[in-house]
């Protein structure tokens, strides 16, 4: 009865724990990220350093401020105040969904129109109608949380204290914290090994693979925008980033309609340009770069890491990029775990 009670006690303070830190849960775990990409250069540091771990740790929190944080704000700010220069200018009627449409159908030919007709897409006033609706609300939207997230300052620097807080001393004692949490989990020693290898592995590969990747396609894309003079280029090249973790339809979304918007009002030479690049700049990048920049940490495939990180965005926002891809890679760890103990079993008997 006492081993029972004890161990109810635990998971009932194991689960007041989980709610206390829950509203600083998204700093806790890219605090823990952080640890885990910087850990290696933190090491490098140490060895430099004659094992000073305080200050390595230290050195490795200021390069993680300079080529994340920092970047990170300006782009931000840049972002925000470009969302709210275009949504100015579609309430000053600067930009007029209305006008665009009426140009692409203007300009379509006559078998487009009859195909459209087919598909019962040929009613152009209400489709842009709605569309004009839909887009106009999609930037009140994006303005609106632009506002909020001014005003919610306090809470995104005290969330950005805590994982920066977190960071520092998981890089300084991680090593002895980790191999603590391992020896008191209730697992055998290789399942836990298993485990927690994989947990590493999909989060550098996540980070790795798909946000470096993104970030340097949001980019291309973004100056191809701007040097094809397309309004709003940081904006489209933030978007395009984002969809870009998506695999398999990724940042075609975004680039493949504005080519076919440029190919219907005229701009031919543009529109080949736009999908030149797009096929032959923006989507090789993650041909070519995510095998070297992941090799084969993570062979989860494409259509789980699409699944599971559409699921992580759904229920735990911009942080389940992360989250979806390493619940999965567990689950599958897992499973195949037990598959292996189970065939050992049969092996043995």
């Amino acid at each position: 009865m006492e081993d029972g009670f004890f161990l109810a006690l635990v998971i009932v303070i194991s689960l007041a724990f989980a709610l206390v830190i829950q509203p600083f849960f998204a700093a806790v775990l890219w605090g823990i990220i952080a640890a885990i990409l910087f850990g290696p250069v933190n090491r490098r540091l140490l060895k430099a350093l004659s094992g000073h771990r305080n200050s390595a740790a230290g050195l490795t929190l200021i390069l993680i401020i300079a080529m994340v944080i920092v970047p990170a704000i300006f782009i931000t700010m840049a972002l925000i105040n470009e969302v709210a220069s275009v949504y100015a200018r579609i309430q000053s009627g600067e930009i007029d969904f209305a006008v665009l449409f009426e140009r692409v159908q203007a300009s379509l030919p006559g078998w487009a129109n009859a195909y459209l007709e087919r598909f019962g897409l040929a009613d152009f006033a209400s489709l842009r109608e709605r569309i004009d609706t839909a887009l106009t609300a999609s930037f009140r939207t994006l303005a609106t949380q632009a506002v909020a997230a001014g005003q919610s300052a306090f809470s995104f620097l005290m969330a950005l204290g805590v994982m920066l807080y977190l960071a520092y001393f998981l890089l300084r004692d991680g090593d002895e914290l980790a191999e603590r949490v391992t020896r008191i989990a209730p697992l055998r020693a290789a399942q836990r090994e298993a485990l927690l290898q994989q947990f590493v592995l999909v989060i550098r590969a996540t980070i790795k693979g798909s946000i470096v990747v993104a970030i340097i396609q949001g980019l291309i894309g973004g100056i191809v925008f701007w040097l094809l003079g397309i309004e709003g280029a940081l904006l489209w090249g933030v978007t395009m980033g984002f969809f870009s973790l998506l695999p398999a339809i990724g940042t075609g979304l975004i680039w493949v309609p504005v080519a076919l918007y440029l190919f219907a009002t005229g701009a031919i030479v543009k529109g080949l340009i736009l999908v030149f690049c797009g096929i032959f700049i923006i989507g090789m990048v993650d041909n070519l770069l995510r095998p070297i920049l992941v090799g084969r940490d993570t062979r989860l495939p494409d259509y789980v890491v699409l699944i599971s990180t559409l699921g992580g965005l759904e229920l735990f926002g911009f942080s389940g990029i992360v989250i979806g891809p390493v619940v999965a890679a567990l689950f599958i760890a897992t499973w195949i775990n037990l598959a292996e103990m189970r065939r050992q079993e049969e092996k043995a008997g």
